[in-house]
């Protein structure tokens, strides 16, 4: 799943190649992914992109005070075409999800690999009123989400800190695998209850979710829209590497599974050497 570094990185990059330009055609090809009819997506046609912006995992694509806001979901993808395709696209065939192509002859299509449809395009004339907008907590990012800020939101929670990060309406853009980097940074176990967190804990985990995030937003800075992906994967030192030497001590990095996802960690950073306990693994083993 995009989370806020790839986010900011096609922020970036969209603004480069759309404000200033005038879009021409916005084909959607998957009925699933539009979550708006009005304005139609037709209302963004004759527009000049007049800017765009990140609020958390969304992209909002702002032309002349109508807005095209997407969420990538776990399998959405913005792919960038310097010259669209001729001919119109054929609804229902392939990760084609929706077509947006500019005056200019560029333009880029949202792609979901998949079968699970979770894509969300969204045209409305006020973005920070759509529901997933409208709960989001603070951006890490922001010039004011300082310790004390940070150790407020964690104040009035008691849960495990994985879930908490993770958590949109806490703070916004963090997702599965960089809640793993920055508890790896912090040398904290995922499983540690927030109500129970010292204010030197507090201290060493805003410094990691600040830093993991930072760098990972210059990492991707620059990169190709079709690259971020292969960048976000280089770049993580725990997340999604269950079974590789962790790049710290060298201990292996073991796994937590759950329903839908899994978490990584390694044991001699975070658990003092203890590995978690992975109840669905446990109940196929019994």
């Amino acid at each position: 799943m995009p989370e806020l570094p790839e986010v900011e990185a096609l922020r970036e990059f969209l603004t480069d190649h759309l404000v200033g330009r005038e879009i021409e055609r916005v084909l959607p090809t998957a009925v699933s992914v539009l979550k708006t009819y009005d304005p139609p997506p037709g209302a963004l046609e004759g527009r000049t992109v007049t800017g765009v912006e990140r609020h958390g995992k969304f992209l909002d694509i702002d032309a002349e005070g109508t807005h095209l806001v997407t969420h990538l979901a776990r399998a959405g993808w913005l792919r960038w075409h310097d010259s669209v395709p001729e001919g119109l696209p054929r609804p229902g065939k392939g990760p084609l999800a929706l077509r947006v192509a500019l005056t200019t002859g560029e333009g880029f299509d949202l792609t979901e690999a998949g079968t699970q449809k979770r894509l969300a395009v969204y045209v409305t004339k006020a973005p920070l009123e759509l529901p997933g907008i409208a709960r989001l907590g603070p951006d890490p990012l922001a010039a004011d989400f300082d310790e004390k800020r940070f150790a407020d939101l964690l104040a009035g929670e008691r849960r495990q800190i994985k879930g908490a990060l993770r958590d949109q309406s806490l703070i916004a853009g963090v997702g599965n695998a960089y809640s793993d980097e920055i508890l790896h940074a912090a040398r904290m176990s995922p499983f540690r209850l927030t109500s129970r967190l010292t204010e030197e804990e507090v201290h060493g985990l805003h410094v990691a979710l600040l830093a993991t995030l930072t760098e990972a937003v210059e990492r991707s800075r620059g990169v190709a829209a079709g690259r971020l992906k292969a960048e976000k994967k280089s770049g993580l030192r725990v997340h999604g590497r269950t079974g590789e030497p962790c790049p710290v001590c060298g201990d292996t990095i073991r796994e937590v599974s759950f329903a839908d996802s899994s978490l990584q960690y390694c044991p001699t950073c975070q658990t003092g050497g203890k590995p978690l306990a992975d109840r669905r693994m446990s109940k196929l083993l019994k």
